[in-house]
């Protein structure tokens, strides 16, 4: 992997990582059920993602 592929990959965990803790902080503040678990499913999917492109460095 070249240094600029590196570059790119940690810039994706970065974005990950921060969309993330968005959507955990809007879960513990959302009150109606079907926002909520609609945000937890974004969650999981940047979870997913995250761990995705870990696998990779």
């Amino acid at each position: 992997m070249s240094p600029k592929e590196l570059m790119y990959i940690e810039d994706a965990l970065g974005h990950e990582k921060f969309l993330k803790t968005q959507c955990q902080e809007a879960v513990q503040n959302l009150q109606d059920g079907d926002l909520k678990n609609c945000v937890q499913q974004m969650l999981n999917k940047h979870q997913q993602l995250f761990d995705s492109f870990y696998q990779l460095v």
